[in-house]
């Protein structure tokens, strides 16, 4: 089965697909976000991700209300939170930590998507990919947990960079909107995938074994001029 993607619509002022947004603490492009914001069919806070989303809207926070904030409340200034109580907006305390802010307020966002019977066909991510690198790896595994949480795809975007687990099986990646760069990856995470097929880039991969360790897939693979790219 193929499984075709168009991962920067989500950006485009025209873009079809229907999302719902969640903001995570860390610093975020300011177009990206107004862009998300104003097509997002549900928009949340991951705990600290309030105070990002406070401080971004200065002057004018009451136009940008999240319909939830979630998290252990350990990063959300005071102050933040108490603005956001008296707007009405609904605080979710997630004590449990074993699992990240993130993961537990998509849990969260899968529930309200169900309930709302929301039709949608992605869930974007703002922020998760800069800090700390501990953080950043916190955002790739939250991606394998999302396998098990939502059937929806979720990606992850943060200034140049967007990331996207693909699962086993034949991907078609359009790569048309004209916002996307150059270049792209395919890093193995987890376990290393037996056989990686590309079409689609300058210089593809055929029956490959994809593994850390294994150098050709940790380099940058540069976009040839068609539409879409293959990976099998």
């Amino acid at each position: 089965m193929e499984h075709a993607f168009t991962p920067l619509d989500c950006l485009l002022p025209a873009g079809n697909l229907k999302f719902c947004l969640l903001i995570l603490n860390q610093p975020f492009n300011k177009g990206h976000f107004h862009c998300l914001w104003s097509k997002a069919t549900l928009r949340a806070c991951a705990d600290g991700g309030a105070n990002r989303l406070y401080h971004v809207t200065e002057g004018s926070q009451d136009s940008f209300l999240p319909d939830y904030i979630s998290g252990d409340f350990d990063s959300i200034q005071p102050e933040v939170k108490e603005y956001y109580m008296v707007k009405g907006c609904e605080l979710i305390e997630t004590m449990d930590q074993d699992l990240t802010d993130f993961t537990k307020c998509l849990q969260i966002l899968q529930k309200k998507i169900e309930k709302k019977n929301l039709q949608i066909d992605l869930i974007v991510t703002l922020g998760g990919l800069g800090g700390r690198f501990d953080q950043t790896m916190a955002s790739v595994e939250t991606l394998f947990h999302a396998t098990n949480i939502t059937p929806f795809p979720v990606i992850v975007i943060q200034e140049c960079s967007l990331i996207y687990l693909l699962q086993p099986g034949r991907h078609k990646l359009r790569v048309d909107t004209g916002l996307e760069g150059t270049w792209c990856g395919l890093i193995p995470i987890g376990n290393s995938c037996e056989s990686v097929t590309t079409t689609g880039l300058r210089w593809n991969l055929k029956f490959e074994i994809g593994s850390v360790g294994n150098s050709c897939h940790l380099r940058p693979l540069v976009i040839s001029e068609d539409d879409d790219c293959f990976a099998d």
